[in-house]
């Protein structure tokens, strides 16, 4: 099994590494010095016979001079799509183009390999001011050549601005494109057309397979918890509530390099206790000991779309304190930790802690008092030993087919960079990429002939 996942790595980066190789060339290619000879180490590209490199500023027009931003106040809904950096931001009743073009974001946008920074729009449209507007030449180049380029390269080396980073329509225009005749153009687009909508549907299936993984085991949760046939008590009876200290107990000058640990509310959101921040000396460690976390408590997110997530505090941390987010629980004697885990994770206890925040545009944790009041199932200390067994069976089941999803969706993305790299090398000859997508294999499970359920 190890070796299997370890050749699917190795795979995987050697796919990412070539991709990472072909980029630099196409960058020292556009550079006048590396054109007049090699420094024998392969660094220029070389491209196939009848390819150029030409600047996108050669081979299109650009039209960002007849962009105009509309402010949310002033827009009139309408039938028009409204354009931004990303894309359709909504909808107006005028419009500014009705041709086919290509947009580019410039500010607001990301830039690395994968992401959708470039699209077509078609039809009646308006742009803002946060996406380049291009029409390309087309004898010479196609919208689709340029979309998928540009989709497929990293191109942050061309954006500019700490604060704000831009794609300038200085850098934009001096963007390295690989090109070749019209017709090659047009047959390599085809095939990237019919591989990319085979992986597009792979890409659906993985995705929708990985949401029911994950419902499938909120379900069972649910049910554990209302078939039970046990006594209820108040939560007040099974654990002692500790609510992180007034954020004024904690501000910024109390902060130290290092010290004892003020843990956060992403500790219980993400259910981790690494990447510490925050630190506070011993004194201020003293005087603030009653919110001391301990191995074995439970640590309570308490605001935001996150309310209500919840991690245990494993053995060996470091020693700090919960901060004015997260409320400390610490389990009473015959009361399994783990038991109340998975009954704080359950559908069941996250609609009661939503219902209790009233609705509110930031959700908060009620009042302790009222939080002690509400109602847990509890069986015998044996019979929670047994239930938590049995629910961390089905876990490790559902987090190993999520896994296997996860990683489909992931080589899926691979085996479309790996196409696009063919492609833009001239090296593209067929289709093979609609076959392996379609095949229902990711590309590491492909050159090891395994199927998913084996992995």
């Amino acid at each position: 099994m190890k070796q299997m996942k370890k050749m699917s790595e190795i795979g995987l980066n050697g796919l990412q590494d070539d991709r990472i190789k072909y980029e630099n060339k196409i960058l020292k290619s556009t550079n006048p010095k590396n054109h007049n000879s090699d420094n024998g180490q392969g660094d220029i590209l070389s491209l196939p016979k009848g390819w150029e490199i030409k600047k996108l500023g050669e081979v299109v027009d650009v039209l960002d001079n007849l962009r105009k931003p509309i402010t949310k106040r002033d827009r009139i809904e309408g039938e028009y799509p409204y354009y931004g950096a990303t894309g359709v931001l909504s909808y107006v009743h005028n419009y500014i183009f009705s041709e086919k073009l290509v947009l580019i974001g410039e500010d607001g946008a990301k830039w690395v390999s994968g992401d959708n920074t470039s699209f077509i729009a078609e039809g009646k449209y308006w742009v803002n001011n946060h996406a380049h507007v291009i029409r390309p030449n087309r004898k010479v180049i196609l919208d689709e050549w340029i979309v998928y380029f540009l989709n497929f390269s990293d191109l942050t080396p061309f954006i500019t601005g700490m604060t704000v980073p831009k794609l300038n329509q200085e850098k934009m225009k001096s963007i390295p494109i690989p090109l070749p005749t019209l017709p090659e153009q047009q047959r390599i687009v085809s095939i990237l057309d019919k591989a990319f909508s085979a992986i597009e549907r792979s890409r659906n299936n993985a995705e929708q397979n990985l949401k029911n993984a994950k419902e499938l085991f909120e379900s069972y949760l649910q049910g554990v918890f209302e078939n039970g046939d046990w006594e209820t008590k108040k939560w007040g009876e099974l654990c002692d509530f500790v609510r992180g200290p007034f954020g004024g107990s904690l501000k910024k000058n109390v902060f130290k390099e290092s010290g004892y640990v003020v843990y956060e509310q992403k500790h219980a959101i993400h259910d981790h206790f690494n990447q510490l921040r925050y630190f506070i000396d011993e004194e201020k460690f003293n005087e603030m000991k009653r919110f001391e976390v301990f191995s074995g408590d439970i640590i309570m997110s308490c605001s935001g779309v996150t309310l209500g997530r919840v991690a245990i505090v494993p053995d060996g941390i470091p020693k700090g304190i919960i901060n004015q987010a997260l409320l400390k629980l610490t389990p009473k004697k015959n009361v399994n930790v783990h038991f109340i885990k998975h009954w704080l994770r359950s559908s069941i206890f996250q609609k009661i802690i939503f219902d209790y925040s009233g609705g509110a545009a930031i959700p908060n944790v009620p009042s302790a008092k009222i939080l002690k009041d509400i109602k847990i199932p509890c069986p015998s200390l044996k019979e929670q030993e047994r239930i938590v067994t049995e629910i961390e069976i089905v876990l490790n089941e559902s987090k190993r087919l999520e896994g296997i999803y996860q990683r489909k969706i992931d080589d899926l993305e691979e085996l479309k960079k790996s196409i696009l790299q063919k492609a833009f090398a001239g090296e593209l000859r067929s289709p093979e990429g609609a076959a392996s997508a379609n095949d229902g294999y990711s590309p590491s499970e492909k050159k090891n002939k395994i199927s998913p359920e084996r992995a």
